[in-house]
């Protein structure tokens, strides 16, 4: 009677396996779209949270200048390079900087320089501008 009751025992057929392999490859092809881009945009945060602090500090300058010396002045290449001058700490990183481990650049210019040239930052010291050195689409509005 014991050997009945476990023969009657029932588990997964392989159509209902099948079924359930099928659901999941439905639910991954919905998901890997939506999140393929992920690492975009987490580039993209952490760019505009480096500008974010960089164009505070550059300003913070200006502001400290005009009521230091009575004529405000935006920051030159060497002081916004300089830790303690622009910025408490060193430059943050260029997240589309191709090598995170090399230098992080700041160079002198009107506009952002395509990526290639220089990684990095473009800053011109007599508008304050700062941009950051790539050619990733979605970027020239910052």
């Amino acid at each position: 009677m014991n050997l009945r009751r476990l023969s009657n025992r029932g588990g997964f057929t392989l159509i209902e396996l099948v079924i359930i392999i099928v659901v999941l490859g439905i639910l991954a092809a919905v998901a890997i779209p939506r999140y393929q881009n992920i690492t975009g945009e987490a580039r993209e945060a952490a760019c505009r949270a480096a500008l974010g602090s960089l164009r505070s500090g550059i300003t913070i300058f200006y502001a400290n200048e005009a009521v230091k010396t009575g004529t405000a002045t935006w920051p030159t290449l060497v002081e916004v390079q300089a830790v303690g001058t622009v910025m408490a700490q060193a430059i943050p990183g260029n997240p589309y900087q191709p090598d995170p481990d090399s230098t992080n650049l700041i160079v002198a210019g009107v506009g952002r320089l395509p990526d290639g040239t220089a990684h990095g930052w473009t800053y011109n010291s007599a508008t304050g501008e700062i941009w950051p050195n790539t050619n990733v689409v979605g970027e020239n509005q910052w």
